[in-house]
């Protein structure tokens, strides 16, 4: 009985850190169709960001939970006023400019914290089921995600900015001609879904090996459950976690994490067949 809830937990904090990776591209992709390439280096940057701080001495709470997003969703604005306000609309010019980018970051980071790995002590202890140990970090980490998808889905229901964020998405020259600065919108909806990545990236920071190239492991991944998931940001993104999550972890199970990595890939695939709409597309219409 023992093996089946650690298996259930694993599940859970599968899940759980895949819709944390994906929300930022989520909002960032989903709705403002930017091909952001350099997601997984925004990821890098908050884990870097956690890491850095806390060896300084700041809190590790504060340096995961403030200073990552913080840190990231200033880099991300920074992002958005030099580069990609100018490539709204170029799918194709926005992949390769973002994949010069990520390249730029981790050059960056690699030329001054070095191509060592680097880490921050789990910030909780551990617990007993039988035989088996597991970590209360998984279970902050579900509830991190149930957070997350809280306040995003609070924002853009119930908020003037997200009325006003979602009106431009889909109509910008309508919400200029009602007094919206759409640059404005794009450049505050840019910068949070960097925040929301660099956060993602400092909550993993205590369960992931952090060097620079750490984010390639993440983007294709982010990529596959926010195409799987379809338009729904929320709704679409935490369907598509689910099924990724569930897949990979059970698949690990009864085999090995390499294999795991497979089944998951080989499970996107065929959802993408049978949903080129994704899933929201197909069971969420009309949801965040």
């Amino acid at each position: 009985m023992a093996i089946y809830v650690i298996l259930a937990l694993d599940v859970l904090n599968g899940i759980s850190s895949l819709f944390l990776l994906c929300l930022g591209l989520a909002i960032i992709f989903g709705m403002m169709k930017i091909i952001n390439l350099a997601h997984g280096e925004f990821i890098m940057l908050g884990a870097y960001a956690t890491v850095i701080s806390a060896n300084a001495g700041v809190n590790i709470w504060i340096a995961m939970l403030i200073i990552a997003p913080l840190f990231v969703g200033i880099v991300g604005l920074v992002i958005e006023r030099c580069l990609i306000r100018f490539l709204y609309g170029r799918l194709v010019d926005s992949m390769l400019a973002t994949w010069g980018l990520s390249l730029l970051i981790i050059g960056i980071i690699t030329t001054i914290y070095g191509n060592t790995q680097q880490g921050v002590p789990t910030p909780l202890g551990g617990f007993s089921i039988g035989s088996y140990q597991s970590s209360y970090y998984t279970l902050f980490l579900a509830l991190m995600a149930a957070v997350m998808m809280a306040i995003i889905y609070g924002v853009m229901r119930y908020t003037r900015f997200g009325l006003v964020a979602r009106a431009t998405m889909q109509n910008p020259a309508m919400a200029a001609t009602l007094g919206v600065n759409p640059a404005r919108v794009y450049m505050s909806t840019f910068a949070l879904g960097a925040a929301v990545t660099g956060l993602a990236g400092g909550l993993l920071a205590p369960v992931s090996g952090i060097t620079p190239v750490m984010g390639g492991a993440y983007v294709a991944k982010a990529f596959m459950t926010v195409v799987g998931g379809g338009a729904a940001i929320l709704s679409g993104t935490l369907s598509a976690a689910s099924l990724f999550g569930s897949v990979n972890q059970i698949g690990a199970y009864f085999t090995t994490p390499v294999y795991g990595e497979v089944i998951v890939f080989t499970t996107a695939i065929v959802l993408i067949r049978l949903l080129p709409q994704g899933i929201s597309g197909r069971f969420f219409k009309g949801n965040l």
